[in-house]
C-alpha cells in the first residue's frame, strides 16, 4: 500500500482534468493505497511570492500548509494540470512558488551548484490535458512543460518522475474518446506507484 497525494491542478472546479485526477484516484483506492486528493480550484492563496527573498517568504496560507503536510505524508504525488501557453495555469504555477521553499523542499548547500534535495524518496506522476495533439508537443514544442516539471520542478526537489502522460486533444473530443482517457487514468491509478 502506498500513501498518494493528488493534486487536481486545474483553476477551475468540474474540468476534465479534474475527471481524470477523480478517475485515478478511485482506481487507486481500489488496490489498496491511501488517497489523498487536492483540488487547486478550491486551495485560498495568494499565489504571488511577491518580491521577498526566500528568507522573508510569505507565511503559508492554512490551505497551502495543510498542502504541504499531506506532500510531506505522501510516497507518491500525481499532479493533473491543463496545458495553457506551454505550461502551467498562473495559479499552478503561484503554488509551486509558494509550498516549495528552501529549507522544506530543498536546500542549498553553500560552493555547491545543485541543492541538497529534502523530498527525496517520493515518486512523482504527472497528468496533462492538452489541445495540442501529443506528437506536436513532443516534436515541434519540444515538450518545455515536461522538461519544466520533471526536472526543473519535481526532480530538484527530490521527487522522483515516474510518469508524464498527456491526454490529447481535449478541445473537439467526443464521448467516446474522452471515456478512452479516463479508462486510461484509471488504469494508471491501479498501478500507481
Amino acid at each position: 500500500m502506498t500513501r498518494i497525494l493528488i493534486l487536481d491542478g486545474h483553476p477551475e472546479k468540474g474540468s476534465f482534468c479534474g475527471a481524470l485526477a477523480g478517475e485515478y484516484a478511485e482506481n487507486a483506492l481500489t488496490k489498496g493505497h491511501e488517497v489523498r486528493v487536492q483540488h487547486l480550484s478550491e486551495l485560498k492563496f495568494d499565489p504571488d511570492f511577491g518580491t521577498s527573498d526566500f528568507k522573508n517568504a510569505p507565511e503559508l496560507e492554512p490551505d497551502l500548509q495543510k498542502l504541504w503536510n499531506d506532500i510531506t505524508w505522501c510516497e507518491h504525488v500525481v499532479i493533473a494540470y491543463p496545458l495553457w501557453w506551454g505550461g502551467h495555469p498562473a495559479k499552478l504555477k503561484g503554488l509551486f512558488d509558494r509550498v516549495l521553499l528552501p529549507g522544506k523542499a530543498f536546500k542549498y548547500i553553500s560552493g555547491k551548484a545543485l541543492p541538497e534535495k529534502l523530498l527525496e524518496g517520493r515518486t512523482a506522476e504527472v497528468l496533462v490535458t492538452a489541445d495540442t495533439p501529443g506528437w506536436i508537443f513532443r516534436w515541434l514544442y519540444g515538450a518545455g512543460s515536461r522538461k519544466q516539471t520533471e526536472k526543473q520542478i519535481l526532480s530538484f526537489c527530490g521527487l522522483k518522475p515516474k510518469g508524464y502522460h498527456i491526454f490529447s486533444p481535449i478541445r473537439g473530443s467526443n464521448d467516446r474518446a474522452r471515456a478512452k482517457m479516463l479508462s486510461r487514468a484509471g488504469h494508471l491509478g491501479r498501478k500507481a506507484a
